[in-house]
């Protein structure tokens, strides 16, 4: 029987919560106290504090990065019949936001560090062309210059889907800050997390602040006047106050997860082994750190039995997922999506995570390297 007291975890909310609780818990009574639960000085504060954090001069906070997405599209009016180009190796979120709106995914392929290839884009606008989705994969930001260049001689809008790259820099540049909008999730997964679902949009539009502020309010101007109908989606003031008192630490979480990822950089030699690069001007936050290897599934097991954990994001494409028939794509549409979803392994890069416990993630990968030869 195995002693499981070593395992080295994916994920360690157990232990971020362990290193806050004495922070939080007066944060979370002081919200209840006050009766403040849905829209509150914490929220007002929040979205204040993100827009700066993000370099945009407007933030709405939401209650998911999906509704982030839909909601941008929504306000720039896109709507069935339309068209959107966007990856096919996302989480489903991105897709779905598209496809709930009434619109039309459009895929274009990838490159090999797994972000949207630019040289694809042009071939797949159309007349029914509305945005370009770029997705900032694993927190490292998409090539910005070749996408906006490309919206700009279409006309087209950009609607960044951040979710996974808070803190990250193209060029000097933040996520979220180059596009039209940049849509971000607080997932409790995310480097920035929040204890429950949340999202937020970030804009330089001072009109589609306006409407996604009142979209997201059933589209009420007051208590007693609706000029159009919206939704609810909105961010609790619970999350909020958590999230401001964890975007104080985020360029601390951002520096430990690059240290990490550095470790793993340098110290992995194994041949059979592809770490993209990061190049001079990418800033990447490392949401997750995946390498990528034909023998995945045989490493992947390899590590479970030397009791270290990691996850596969994304295995199956959203074009080949069985709610994507629709769409007509088929198996060989995307070459390098397909090849990349067999081979793509993340590993833990956690802040919480000891020096040791990547020393030793990085031996046994290196091990790994004699039992394929």
């Amino acid at each position: 029987m195995k002693d499981n007291s070593s395992k080295i975890s994916y994920v360690n909310l157990d232990k971020q919560w362990l290193h806050e609780r004495e922070d939080l818990l007066p944060i979370i009574d002081k919200v209840l106290e006050s009766a403040e639960l849905v829209g509150g000085q914490e929220l007002q504060r929040f979205e204040k504090n993100i827009a700066r954090a993000c370099g945009t001069k407007y933030a709405c906070a939401l209650n998911s990065g999906t509704d982030a997405l839909m909601l941008a599209l929504s306000a720039y009016g896109v709507r069935g019949g339309d068209e959107v180009i966007t990856p096919p190796n996302s989480f489903i979120a991105s897709t779905a936001a598209i496809v709930h709106i009434g619109a039309k995914p459009v895929f274009v392929d990838v490159l090999p560090d797994q972000n949207m290839d630019p040289s694809r884009i042009e071939a797949a606008i159309t007349e029914k062309t509305k945005v370009i989705m770029p997705v900032h994969l694993t927190g490292r930001m998409c090539d910005m210059d070749q996408i906006m260049s490309i919206a700009k001689k279409y006309d087209l809008k950009v609607i960044e889907d951040a979710a996974q790259s808070v803190g990250s820099k193209y060029k000097g540049r933040l996520s979220g800050s180059i596009g039209d909008v940049g849509c971000f999730s607080t997932h409790p997964l995310k480097n920035l997390n929040a204890s429950g679902d949340g999202g937020f949009l970030t804009t330089n539009n001072e009109d589609i602040y306006s409407r996604t502020i009142t979209y997201r309010n059933h589209g009420m101007a007051d208590r007693n006047v609706v000029n159009h109908f919206g939704v609810v989606s909105r961010m609790d003031n619970l999350q909020a106050s958590i999230l401001n008192y964890r975007l104080e630490s985020l360029e601390v979480v951002t520096q430990k997860r690059r240290e990490n990822a550095k470790l793993y950089i340098d110290g992995i030699n194994n041949p059979h082994i592809f770490i993209p690069k990061e190049k001079d001007s990418e800033f990447n936050v490392y949401h997750t750190f995946v390498i990528q290897t034909k023998y995945r599934d045989e490493l992947k097991q390899f590590l479970l039995n030397n009791l270290i954990d990691t996850a596969i994001h994304y295995p199956i494409p959203i074009h080949l997922q069985p709610a994507a028939k629709k769409l007509g794509y088929q198996l060989g549409d995307f070459p390098v999506t397909e090849k990349q979803s067999k081979e793509i392994l993340t590993l833990p890069v956690n802040q919480f995570l000891e020096p040791n416990q990547i020393e030793k993630i990085i031996r046994v990968i290196n091990q790994f390297k004699t039992q394929v030869q």
